[in-house]
């Protein structure tokens, strides 16, 4: 029988290496191709409604920074027969906002969010409040309810959103503002160790950004899950993920995980500043990590924070581990799965800074910095 020789080695991982640049300039050219047709089809703004009765509500008609961000008086919604009216007490922001209001990465406005301007002008997603008014065919709601959930343009007075949509009861025992930092964050952590992690009983799981928005709700949930949770954050946050119930931390500033002798069954990757190799060298062999979508608003060009998921998608059918990406999916059994958790205490809502609705631009500016311990909430009067 033939033996392997040295080079064997070498030139089959050459192999591999030019069909994963193919495979990557194939992904751009389709990339390329949306954009084009994006281009050539445009896409229309929605109207801003105005009228009586009105209300606040951010809107934005260009993309750019937080400057583009108006306070405007449009027309106040009314429910039809499926929906309910919300008064928001308390929105909350995400990267997935900055990101909007960016128009990055480039390939968001060819997949649809509008290629010169975007097409949807109202922000938000994550809020809180109050129930105005139901529509006739609404049985699950009544006037008075204090409810939490999603819906685009929650940087407003007002929403309305389909009762069957995700939006349920707030609980007792939090605040709306705690509420409203809950949607994106938390059920972004909780699919992403529970779906895609697929977290165990006391196995040892590693979360990056252990101390930032979705990172806060990822070591308690983890721990929910009866694992060993280890959180990576900067010396000033230590106390605090210590605090959220992390059986171990690490201070990135003084030392780099990837370099040392444990071993972990699942990362939860938040911040994106390692390579694939590290997280490869300190994972099990069977060992999963899940990338979360989002970066900083520095991750911008063609596709921005999502090339390192894309390498990793390319590199999986050639290892023994697993790595991917993952993108929340807001539904209302994952939020009561959250206030169940929340009402139990074992999950706790961190917030860093609250502001005003009219100080929209400066909340986004201080989140964009990359350093809130938690949730950045808006409060609505």
């Amino acid at each position: 029988m033939t033996q392997p020789t040295a080079e064997t080695s070498p030139r089959r991982k050459g192999r591999i290496r030019r069909i994963l640049c193919r495979v990557f300039y194939l992904i751009i050219i389709l990339i390329g191709a949306l954009a084009i047709y994006a281009w050539a089809t445009g896409a229309r703004q929605e109207p801003i409604e105005t009228g009586e009765p009105h209300m606040k509500a951010v809107v934005y008609t260009n993309y750019g920074s937080p400057d583009v961000l108006e306070i405007r008086e449009i027309k106040k919604p009314v429910p039809n027969d499926d929906q309910v009216l919300i008064k928001v007490q308390a929105a909350s922001i995400n990267p997935l906002d900055w990101h909007f209001m960016e128009g990055t990465p480039y390939i968001m406005r060819a997949m649809g969010t509008g290629l010169r301007k975007p097409k949807d002008p109202r922000l938000g997603v994550d809020m809180a409040g109050q129930i105005e008014a139901v529509g006739k065919n609404v049985t699950q709601f009544k006037p008075g309810d204090e409810v939490f959930g999603g819906k685009n343009g929650a940087f407003a007075e007002y929403v309305c959103a389909r009762a069957d949509r995700p939006v349920i009861l707030k609980p007792a025992n939090i605040t709306f503002e705690q509420a409203a930092s809950v949607p994106i964050a938390a059920i972004t952590a909780l699919q992403g160790l529970r779906d895609k992690g697929h977290v165990q009983p006391g196995q040892k799981v590693l979360i990056n950004g252990a101390s930032g928005g979705v990172g806060t709700f990822a070591v308690q949930i983890a721990k929910s899950f009866g694992a060993d949770v280890t959180g990576v954050c900067s010396t000033r946050n230590l106390d605090l993920v210590r605090s959220l119930g992390a059986d171990h931390v690490i201070d990135y500033t003084k030392e780099d995980f990837t370099t040392g002798e444990q071993r972990y069954d699942v990362i939860l990757d938040n911040v994106g500043t390692q390579p694939l190799s590290g997280f490869r060298r300190v994972l099990v062999p069977k060992g999963i990590c899940v990338m979360i979508g989002g970066g900083g608003p520095n991750d911008a060009g063609l596709i921005g924070p999502l090339a390192r998921p894309v390498k990793a998608l390319l590199l999986s059918p050639f290892i023994s581990q697993k790595m991917g990406m993952m993108m929340a999916e807001l539904n209302k059994k994952d939020l009561t799965v959250l206030s169940d958790l929340m009402q139990s205490g074992k999950v706790t809502p961190v917030i860093d800074r609250t502001y005003p609705l009219s100080q929209i631009a400066e909340a986004i500016r201080y989140l964009e910095q990359g350093h809130a311990r938690g949730k950045v909430v808006i409060t609505v009067e």
